[in-house]
């Protein structure tokens, strides 16, 4: 590393987008992934997609417990 840079040319916010949409990721186990990869596999979809229909589901099944 150089003891000193120069940002005097630098634009500050240059790429700042607030409304970028940030994916975090969600880690499963294993075993967990194993299972449902498998499923998703088998029924020649997504894995990602096969997941947040089943979220959607539990989401809606919870809301409709309240």
């Amino acid at each position: 590393m150089r003891d000193e840079y120069d940002f005097s040319k630098g634009v500050r916010g240059k790429f700042y987008n607030p409304n970028a949409k940030h994916n975090i990721p969600v880690y499963l186990d294993s075993e967990v992934l194993d299972y449902f990869a498998e499923k998703a596999k088998t029924k020649g979809v997504e894995l990602d997609a096969m997941l947040n229909e089943l979220l959607k589901k539990d989401i809606a099944l919870i809301e409709g417990v309240k």
